[in-house]
């Protein structure tokens, strides 16, 4: 009071004379319901903080790294300062201490990071990057009690490791939760190894579900603004009953701290990894066959797919895998698999890596207009898949090269020439591409010359006049694009071309 006081003392005694402004009277605000609040916050974590932390681990690790620069290819390269800077006396002090001179002995790096105990007998959960690279894991419970770790299995396409420890007696755990239960702006805890600061809490919300961060092929992170920094990696996301629901794995940063953009892995993703790293120290993966691409509008408005862009489209098949023994064909587009709903193509790879392998389970594909409804045998996925599954070879038909009118390219057929300038292989089969127009809609969406067109709506094409006629069939069907199979040493991929009639307008 007294500061506000003399703030206001000042204020008056720099302000000129004048007269007395009136004071009004404000009415007495009506009464009225009291407002309710729409969610619940919790009056504090600690009860719950309490009951977690003895089940949170930090893990350290060490890791022989080489002596001196020469023949070291993983050493670091360190700039040099330019001959004569003064400058260049204080680069070489730092780099023979840092780099090592000749002879001198390997050095050990340490790291830190976080984990949870799943099993009282000593299982513990934590990431792949934690521990990779790792000679010595070692585990510091709450109690700061010191246990070496065998590390039992992990998985690098989800980042997941298993570890485990000798206790002495058993230790405190924590169960997975249903991560799919979890809604945006649920209250969560994350508990972890911060920057060696062990056992801190920290609050937050999901902030977002089914985040794609380009870490690998199976992404459907959870996001949340909770605090998350290096050391956290590998900790639980814990929801309000205690139950892990997320895996802390990575952070958006511009400065390397934490500015409320972390990332965990679904528990409902990681419970099927962890359960198979801890059976054999493997995990075994669902495979079907396919190249797909992703269902956008136009290809959806192409092949009439009923709820705009959605499913995952089949470029290809693999000649000899699970889908093309299935039944299914290069242009699908799958909607349904093993009962659960393809919303878009990168929720596919996802559902299918989660099936067992030789299971057979049934899957819905949109076909000519119509749904489909097939069984497919799952099989395990290849250590190494190859990027071309192989192609039946097929001589090319007689015909000559033409301009596909309202298109912007130039055909022609497969010939020793053509094969020649474009390099193509003895099995190409198709039609080439030899020109593209600059600034047509075929440049835009990125078809080149030496492409191949494989077909047209779903339709196989030999020869420059079947492309043509194909197209001037889907002009008179008023269609407002075709969807081309184009092939080139990207792979295959469905591209779709709005039309143009004579008139240069698009039909309909």
């Amino acid at each position: 009071m007294r500061l506000a006081s003399l703030m206001l003392v000042a204020a008056v005694a720099a302000a000129p004379l004048a007269a007395p402004l009136p004071v009004l009277a404000q009415p007495a605000p009506a009464p009225g319901p009291q407002a309710t609040p729409d969610f619940n916050a919790p009056t504090s974590f600690a009860p719950l903080a309490r009951r977690l932390l003895p089940a949170v681990v930090n893990i350290q690790t060490t890791q022989t790294l080489g002596g001196n620069r020469a023949g070291r290819p993983d050493a670091p390269d360190v700039p040099q300062a330019p001959p004569g800077s003064p400058f260049e006396e204080l680069f070489r002090d730092f780099m023979e201490r840092n780099r090592g001179r000749p002879g001198q002995p390997p050095r050990r790096a340490q790291s830190q990071g976080s984990g949870f105990i799943i099993d009282a007998s000593g299982i513990i959960v934590t990431n792949n990057h934690v521990v990779d690279g790792a000679d010595e894991i070692n585990v510091v419970l709450h109690d700061n009690t010191i246990l070496k770790a065998e590390l039992v299995g992990v998985d690098q396409r989800t980042d997941l490791a298993v570890l485990r420890v000798k206790p002495e007696r058993p230790l405190p755990v924590v169960p997975f939760g249903d991560s799919d239960k979890a809604e945006v702006g649920d209250w969560v805890l994350a508990i972890g190894n911060p920057l060696g600061f062990g056992g801190s809490v920290t609050s937050g919300i999901v902030s977002a579900r089914g985040r794609n961060i380009n870490a690998g092929p199976y992404d459907d992170f959870i996001q949340t603004d909770a605090a998350i920094n290096r050391g956290n990696s590998g900790g639980p996301l814990f929801n309000m009953a205690g139950e892990v629901i997320g895996i802390n794995t990575a952070i958006v940063s511009p400065s390397g701290g934490s500015i409320g953009i972390g990332f965990s892995i679904p528990a409902n993703l990681a419970k099927n990894i962890v359960q198979q790293l801890r059976d054999s120290g493997r995990v075994r993966r669902g495979w079907i066959g396919v190249n797909i691409q992703q269902v956008n509008e136009e290809i959806a408005e192409s092949l009439s797919v009923p709820g705009g862009a959605r499913g995952a489209l089949v470029a290809r098949a693999d000649e000899n895998g699970p889908a093309a023994k299935a039944g299914i064909q290069n242009g699908d587009v799958i909607l349904r698999f093993n009962g659960q709903d393809v919303r878009e193509m990168r929720n596919l790879p996802r559902i299918v890596a989660e099936t067992s392998v030789g299971s057979e389970v049934p899957l819905t594909v949109w076909r000519n207009g119509r749904e489909h409804e097939l069984k497919i045998t799952v099989a395990e996925l290849p250590a190494e898949q190859t990027a071309d599954a192989g192609a039946s070879p097929q001589q090319s038909r007689p015909g000559s090269a033409l301009e596909l009118s309202g298109l912007g390219l130039r055909v022609s057929p497969i010939n020793p020439e053509v094969r020649e300038r474009f390099s193509l292989r003895e099995e190409a089969r198709g039609v080439v591409v030899t020109e593209v127009t600059p600034g047509s809609n075929a440049a835009e969406r990125g078809i080149s010359a030496g492409d191949l067109i494989l077909e047209v709506q779903q339709n196989r094409v030999s020869t420059p006049q079947e492309v043509r006629e194909q197209l001037e069939r889907l002009r008179r069907q008023g269609r407002p694009t075709a969807l081309l199979l184009i092939e080139n040493n990207q792979g295959q991929r469905f591209v779709p071309l709005r039309l143009r009639t004579e008139n240069g307008r698009s039909p309909g």
